[in-house]
């Protein structure tokens, strides 16, 4: 995998004293534990549009069917210095690589969900900031996230590993586009894609299957789509067990009558959300490697993203 993993992140929860206030939201889960695997590409779209340290404060503002940044208090309408610099920026991003991007919460510029949006005075979470929504329209497959959720562990792991696939899918593209290659891709990520979407994983395996009916570019263009869809579905503890017991059957002639007991009693725990999912996936990773599995040695589900972001550690 190509390292480092360029990420976007809201220049504030970095550490830097560029709010409105002057202050900064430094968030120490981004910077001292994402930190370790993925390089930052700092953006605040209100101090690189023009705009003082400190500056008054600015909401947004339903106009019609136009979204409006405004001062507070002066009303200064804001909307067009806002979006001539998204315009160009995110045509300069187009060249850092991203992978993905962490926008800060509740920001008129860079907040991604439910921003609180001003409709004939009346206030409503139901806005995008100016900036998040110029990034999510240019690059719609980008995985994105406010660091406020990130504290949820199932969107911390959703996002994590969606940050990781983009990385290896775009490695794959950056080694050139063949069938041959595509089809190895798409072995090695068919349990992580079960675990989040069966569906989509069966259109990925019938579009695989017809490569040849279409050009190289659309094959790995519709491809891309369905991946990037597919992982923003979340895996849930349905859709992990079944994946658990399917990586189970591999081991049917090599167990021993305990360890199946043992391995189907882990499964279960975790079935009941009694311990992690990490239990029973270390148990199978241990299996994997003492028996060669050469199939599930390749799989990206028993190791999605570095053990060190301490993913599917909580139940």
């Amino acid at each position: 995998m190509t390292i480092p993993i360029k990420i976007g992140v809201s220049s504030c929860l970095l550490g830097a004293k560029v709010r409105y206030d002057g202050g900064h939201k430094h968030d120490r889960y981004i910077t001292d534990t994402l930190g370790r695997f993925f390089e930052f590409v700092p953006v605040c779209p209100e101090v690189e549009c023009g705009m003082p340290i400190p500056r008054e404060a600015m909401r947004l503002e339903a106009d019609g069917g136009v979204v409006r940044l405004v001062t507070t208090v002066t009303r200064v309408d804001k909307t067009e210095q806002m979006l001539d610099f998204c315009r160009t920026k995110v045509v300069e991003l187009e060249k850092e690589d991203l992978c993905g991007f962490i926008f800060k919460k509740n920001s008129p510029s860079s907040g991604l969900f439910k921003v609180t949006l001003y409709r004939r005075g009346m206030p409503a979470k139901a806005g995008r900031g100016l900036f998040a929504d110029a990034v999510t329209k240019h690059f719609p497959l980008l995985p994105v996230e406010e660091e406020g959720r990130l504290h949820d562990m199932d969107l911390r792991e959703n996002f994590v590993e969606r940050v990781f696939a983009f990385r290896r899918w775009k490695d794959l593209l950056g080694g050139g586009k063949s069938l041959g290659r595509l089809v190895a891709f798409h072995s090695d990520h068919k349990l992580l894609v079960m675990a989040h979407s069966p569906e989509i994983y069966r259109e990925m395996g019938a579009l695989v299957a017809h490569g040849r009916e279409l050009g190289c570019d659309d094959l790995f263009a519709c491809y891309q789509e369905l991946f990037m869809k597919a992982l923003s579905f979340h895996a849930t503890v349905r859709k992990n067990t079944n994946v658990l017991q399917h990586i189970a059957g591999y081991f049917k002639k090599h167990l021993t009558r305990e360890e199946k007991s043992e391995l189907q009693e882990i499964i279960g725990e975790y079935h009941r959300r009694l311990v992690p999912l990490i239990v029973p996936v270390t148990l199978l990773r241990h299996y994997v490697k003492k028996y060669g599995q050469e199939y599930l040695l390749k799989q990206v589900y028993l190791s999605p993203a570095p053990l060190e972001l301490m993913l599917r550690n909580h139940v």
